[in-house]
């Protein structure tokens, strides 16, 4: 059965044309180019080219994660109720554009001759900046979507757009270095090594970052008259304030799906962290081979958009995620496992690559459209948040999405990490060489973590109670209640 399309109550004149869609969107690109960076390429700068010490570098990582879980609620909070000629939004989008531009290159960019402990301080502070700035960007870039339509359906759209902006933006980046930038030199003669092409990634990183973000402003510049108005002025202490963050945050929906989309985070950072490891020693794929499996990305991305609303438009949100995530988190696996018990082809095997490049791509499609279908289910928690306690708290919903976003880099690292550990994985090991029981644990390991995360994500969706039909009844209600308080108003 699939869930019922309701008739939607009257709602203002629809603001998401091709344009704002793809304005909207387009500003994803900076949080998916920060986070492509953090998630591939951090640890090997500093732990491989600068020469601190990857454990430390790890570490830092994880306790600036630890920072978010504090600014991040902030954040959200102060978007949710500013108040300016610009709306609640835009001032910290716009505000937020040049310090990331600017601390994200100089990440990239360390000081040549510093102490390891005088480069990890510079790391870190940086580290903390970067993620506090995109926290002021990101957080109210991504609680406009709630404001700009109402509509069940076309919040996925727009959700799927922005989903598709972040893939492409930050696999680019990817492709770049590993086609462009990450080449060998006269002075650099390994060109994962390349201390020059790093730097380049910085300049031209940070400009797309700059640029993302304020195409993306500009664009939606002109929704502000049309976008929620803050609360009222009040005067708040800081207790009351978190009174009322705790308050909202803690409807049972939005639990599930915060839970959830924590567990979801986890497993792609753990399976981002294994997976050059997976790929170059497991099925030993070439550095040829590496390249073309990263611009495929592409393909995913695209096929992410296209799947998305129409799924979701089937099934509805809920049974869309949990069918997709069914089959995508089986598909992913699923080769590994099948190699454990030789029912796959040899590595050199002309026929393995192809193989594995579909199901990697048609997998990767089912991921995005996904996290699109989602992400878009927070929208929804606004207006039976708002129904409960007279407050639209759009940012203080999508500040928590957002750490939970983060969690890969910490969180999902260092699953990936202690499993590697475990099974005592050596450092600097010529693919084809490393003892057979390590690689065949290396493949249990990846399928066991990745399948147990994935299905955790998938049972605490289960708890997940908003569909079509009662958010139709939450926007019904809420204009029921607005009318009988302006008939009210002299």
């Amino acid at each position: 059965m699939t869930e019922a399309v309701a008739a939607a109550p009257m709602q203002p004149a629809d603001r998401v044309g091709y344009w704002t869609k793809v304005f909207y969107g387009f500003g994803a690109v900076a949080y998916g180019v920060k986070e492509n960076g953090f998630s591939y390429f951090i640890l090997l700068f500093y732990g491989t080219v600068v020469g601190v010490d990857p454990g430390l570098v790890g570490l830092a990582v994880f306790i600036a994660l630890i920072l978010d879980a504090f600014s991040d609620p902030i954040v959200g909070y102060l978007s949710d109720n500013w108040r300016s000629s610009w709306g609640r939004r835009h001032p910290f989008m716009y505000g937020a554009a040049v310090p990331v531009a600017v601390s994200y290159f100089l990440i990239w960019n360390p000081p040549e001759g510093w102490s390891d402990a005088g480069l990890l301080a510079y790391m870190f502070i940086l580290a903390v900046t970067i993620r506090t700035c995109i926290t002021f960007y990101e957080t109210p870039s991504s609680a406009l979507l709630p404001e700009l339509t109402q509509d069940y359906d076309k919040r996925t759209t727009l959700q799927a757009y922005r989903l598709f902006f972040a893939w492409v933006g930050g696999n680019a980046m990817s492709v770049m270095m590993f086609g462009l930038l990450l080449v060998p030199t006269v002075a650099y003669p390994i060109g994962i090594l390349n201390r020059d092409g790093y730097a380049l990634y910085g300049v031209i990183s940070s400009v797309l970052i700059f640029a993302a973000i304020m195409i993306s402003a500009l664009g939606t510049h002109r929704h502000i008259p049309h976008l929620q108005k803050p609360p009222a002025k009040r005067q708040m202490s800081v207790g009351a304030i978190f009174k009322e963050i705790f308050e909202t945050l803690s409807e049972r929906s939005f639990l599930a799906l915060f839970v959830a989309t924590l567990f979801g985070s986890i497993a792609a950072g753990a399976s981002a962290a294994f997976a050059f490891t997976v790929l170059r020693y497991f099925w030993e794929f070439s550095e040829g081979q590496l390249f073309i499996w990263t611009s495929l990305v592409f393909v995913s991305a695209l096929g992410g958009l296209l799947i998305a609303p129409r799924l979701a438009l089937k099934l509805g949100k809920k049974r869309a995620v949990i069918a997709l995530g069914v089959v995508a988190f089986s598909v992913a696996p699923a080769p590994v496992i099948l190699r454990l018990f030789g029912l796959m082809p040899e590595n050199g095997d002309p026929i393995l690559f192809p193989i594995m490049l579909a199901v990697n791509t048609i997998d990767l499609a089912l991921v995005i459209a996904l996290q699109s279908i989602l992400f878009s289910m927070i929208a929804d928690l606004v207006e039976e948040s708002e129904l409960k306690t007279g407050r639209r708290s759009e940012g203080l919903f999508y500040a928590a999405v957002t750490f939970t976003r983060k969690c890969n880099q910490g969180l999902g690292l260092f699953a990936a990490g202690v499993a590697l550990s475990l099974i005592g994985f050596p450092e600097g090991a010529t693919p084809g060489e490393v003892d057979p029981g390590v690689i065949w644990n290396l493949g249990l390991s990846y399928a066991t973590l990745v399948l147990t995360l994935y299905g955790l994500m998938l049972v605490c969706v289960g708890f997940y109670s908003i569909d079509r039909d009662s958010h139709n009844d939450n926007l019904r209600k809420l204009a029921e209640r607005n009318a009988s308080a302006n008939e009210g108003t002299p």
